[in-house]
């Protein structure tokens, strides 16, 4: 199947215009005229190679949102003309117990990623989302809301879910008192899901710029991190905290904020280990835990509960033209707070 997408040709290129084939869809495939892609970090981590395994030439994009062109005579769940979205999976053994459970994302063979994998069966490469069109098992295309915006529904296929599993897997309820670290691409849709879940939400930034957008996406309160005298009046008053900071930063203060048995849970991945204080952790009972994304079932879930409570990411819509761009603005922070690729620019890009 001919396809043709923006691809890094080797660690830090610039992307450039690349024809590429994507497999026949089979009796279990649905394939996807691509309508819309989100930039995420892992996009521009991955195009720089800075974690030593990226397989070039590599297409981008696992925030994928598109219109269905045509199934596989065993698919039930689509038909022609659904819009539909792939996450950061494509595929997973199906068969260990992380799979059995409905999380796919900790299977024990390793989940095929939607780009820089290689398929299971065929070992051919797997091309992502900054493409015009996709091929995927139905089992890992997930149902997209209809009243949802598909440009601001795209980042929820890895901000979203990155940020709503650790959420759910942790109970966040009515009544809780739970900071989110950073108002980002992840922090920004971390306050909207909490606030929705009926949390009271705390948002932690050295960001002066970002307190009125902070109180706009639903934060209750805005303590900057960098604030001594802040940071002593919140001590122990949270149960929940997501960190969704990549950058180096203090791990420890975050953990004085924690209640009695409460959780620090990392989202973002920075690249120098922190140095924990053993003692920030046995006082108080307090865990620090990690999350990633979430299963199919879980990432289902967290697009259904989106769109009850009206949540979308809040997005910047680009042509292709101007990815490198986005690239340079993501690494400096000034993305508001998504990048989104209309993919219907690639082909005048």
């Amino acid at each position: 199947m001919d396809s043709f997408g923006y691809a890094a040709l080797d660690a830090g290129a610039r992307l450039t215009p690349f024809e590429f084939e994507r497999r026949e869809p089979g009796p279990g495939d649905v394939a996807l005229d691509v309508l819309y892609c989100g930039m995420c970090h892992s996009d521009l981590h991955f195009v720089n190679n800075d974690w030593g395994f990226s397989r070039y030439p590599l297409v981008p994009g696992h925030e994928i949102v598109g219109r269905v062109r045509a199934i596989g005579s065993a698919v039930t769940k689509f038909r022609v003309g659904d819009l539909a979205a792939v996450g950061c999976l494509i595929d997973s053994c199906r068969t260990c117990p992380a799979c059995r459970a409905g999380e796919e994302q900790a299977c024990a063979e390793g989940a095929t990623p939607t780009y820089g994998g290689v398929e299971r069966g065929t070992r051919a490469p797997t091309f992502g989302g900054y493409a015009v069109n996709y091929v995927v098992r139905e089992e890992f295309a997930l149902t997209m809301p209809a009243t949802l915006d598909p440009s601001a529904a795209a980042p929820l296929l890895c901000a979203g879910i990155t940020t709503f599993s650790p959420l759910r897997h942790w109970g966040v309820a009515a009544g809780d008192r739970v900071g989110v670290v950073g108002l980002g691409g992840l922090g920004h849709l971390a306050v909207k899901l909490a606030a929705a879940m009926g949390a009271e939400v705390v948002l932690l930034t050295t960001s002066r710029s970002k307190e009125a957008d902070a109180r706009r996406l639903g934060a209750h309160e805005v303590v900057f991190s960098d604030d001594r005298a802040q940071m002593r009046e919140h001590r122990g008053s949270l149960s929940f905290v997501l960190d969704t900071v990549s950058a180096a930063h203090d791990v420890n203060a975050e953990l004085s904020l924690v209640a009695r048995d409460g959780t620090l849970c990392l989202v973002g991945m920075p690249d120098a280990p922190a140095p924990i204080s053993a003692a920030a952790l046995v006082t108080g009972r307090k865990q620090l835990a990690g999350s990633s994304i979430g299963g199919l079932v879980e990432t289902q879930a967290m697009l259904d509960f989106c769109a009850r409570h009206d949540i979308a990411a809040d997005v910047e819509v680009i042509g292709i033209a101007d990815v490198q761009q986005a690239f340079e603005r993501m690494e400096r922070g000034q993305v508001r707070y998504r990048s989104v690729i209309d993919i219907a620019t690639l082909g005048n890009g």
